[in-house]
């Protein structure tokens, strides 16, 4: 099943990005690009989220539905 995680990007000073999410505890990443960032924490959030699962804990996380909102961001 599908769950949506919401997550906080910011650019560091050196030009990376990095991604945390307060819902998805230990959940951190860092790229060169949002998109790599994106694709990093994808993979951390699915981690953990299984990680929960095996331990019979609770997810406070909602599951995605047919639509949602989506910042798209554009370099033009």
């Amino acid at each position: 099943m599908e769950k949506i995680v919401h997550l906080h990007i910011e650019k560091l000073p050196e030009g990376m990005y990095l991604a945390t999410s307060e819902e998805v505890q230990g959940l951190i990443a860092q790229g060169r690009t949002i998109q790599e960032t994106l694709e990093i924490a994808r993979d951390v959030a699915k981690k953990l989220i299984e990680a929960r699962q095996e331990r019979a804990e609770t997810s406070p996380l909602s599951p995605a539905g047919d639509a949602l909102d989506y910042p798209l961001i554009v370099n033009a």
